[in-house]
């Protein structure tokens, strides 16, 4: 059966950031969209765009490109069923043997080949990856015409950049600006485990003669990648959620815990450069309505993009304490340790709660949303009408 590939044209581009197992919601959220696709088409996202666990996210949709009803179904089923020890060593030996072979390495002497420091060991990961990802199938799908280009961002802790790995056709070429570019690669596990690697959590992943950690790190434009790849449309999964009442103590008569805090700038790096990149992109949509028409030609690097976000309905911190006893006992002496409870509120469990009744209550959440803006997405995204679901 041949694959309709009419949605090439209409530059869609699919932006997935970062948040741990926060991004079981994308997967809720695509599996709606999927609704509304009829089941012979490719993907609706001719450009992918991911960071963190969400480039996990969209590299497995790429790699499922010219079906986009059955790359959803794949991401579903892994996520559905996921257990942490799929992403992190979790028994006794995998948690605290970790951490004292990093405690011994800071006594190494400087020729040593020393391994990166990290509370846990994301070896795991990288099995999974390997395990479920066919990246051969990226190139063959831009070959293709299924897929126009797909890229994942990693922050490099050696030169404090944000990189943009991409793999497109020739009429991509690499870009540069400040504090970030974009470099054509062949993507692969390393990529993946370089741009989900949570600051301090997992270790760093080394490419070539660069140390990556996770790409949210350093991205203070998240939209630009979209953009230099020829997106004219953008649709974003976000994580930016309301707070529950349950987080909200202003009586407590306590400083916040080192966990706490440390939750507050996971928050951050995930949430806020999101938001402040919308903001200017709106502003510059403004600025180039009040250019004449006829010298809006001579405008290099300018044009005008339509945008969708859509974020959670509800706090994932809130979700995720239902579920802190499903978390191994060692990772949960471990966060112990750091002042995490199920009571804490610290939203460093959401993060790590890489566990499948957790991550199944997400996809179901990122589903009802989803489907609460049936009618504005099929707009944005110029759907094909669909029977009522």
């Amino acid at each position: 059966m041949t694959r309709r590939r009419n949605y090439i044209a209409s530059k869609n581009a699919l932006v997935l950031t970062g948040g741990g197992a926060r991004a079981a919601y994308q997967v809720g959220v695509l599996s709606a969209i999927a609704k509304f696709v009829p089941r012979n088409h490719a993907i609706p996202f001719p450009i992918l765009c991911g960071t963190s666990a969400g480039a996990i996210n969209t590299t497995a949709l790429g790699c499922y490109a010219s079906c986009f009803h059955l790359g959803v179904k794949k991401l579903e089923w892994v996520w559905k069923n996921l257990d942490t020890s799929k992403i992190y060593h979790n028994n006794t030996q995998g948690v605290f043997g970790h951490i004292g072979k990093g405690m011994l390495a800071s006594f190494q002497a400087d020729y040593a080949n020393k391994l990166p420091h990290s509370l846990l060991n994301s070896a795991p990961l990288r099995h999974l990856l390997n395990a479920v990802m066919n990246f051969k199938r990226i190139d063959n799908n831009i070959l293709r015409g299924y897929l126009s280009a797909i890229s994942v961002t990693a922050s490099s802790y050696s030169t404090g950049n944000s990189i943009s790995f991409y793999q497109a056709d020739d009429s991509i070429k690499p870009w540069e600006r400040a504090k970030r570019c974009g470099q054509a690669a062949q993507l692969n596990s390393e990529h993946l485990m370089a741009s989900s690697a949570i600051p301090l959590v997992f270790p760093s992943i080394k490419i070539k003669k660069q140390h990556f950690g996770d790409g949210s790190v350093h991205q203070l434009s998240p939209l630009s990648p979209a953009i230099h790849l020829g997106a004219e449309r953008i649709f974003i999964i976000g994580v930016e959620q309301p707070t529950e009442p349950i987080h909200i103590n202003e009586n407590n008569p306590h400083p916040p815990t080192g966990a706490t805090i440390a939750g507050h700038l996971l928050d951050s790096i995930f949430a806020d450069t999101m938001s402040s990149d919308l903001e200017r992109m709106a502003r510059i949509n403004e600025t180039l309505k009040l250019i004449p028409k006829s010298k809006k030609d001579n405008i290099e690097g300018l044009k005008h993009i339509d945008s969708f976000i859509i974020n959670p309905s509800h706090d994932f911190n809130a979700i995720a304490l239902n579920y802190f006893n499903d978390l191994p006992l060692p990772v949960r002496i471990l966060l112990r340790s750091a002042g995490v409870s199920n009571d804490s509120e610290s939203s460093i469990i959401s993060y790590l709660l890489f566990e499948k009744n957790f991550c199944s209550e997400l996809i179901k959440l990122g589903f009802e949303d989803a489907m609460e803006q049936e009618n504005q997405i099929k707009h944005f995204l110029n759907l094909y009408p669909t029977s009522k679901h």
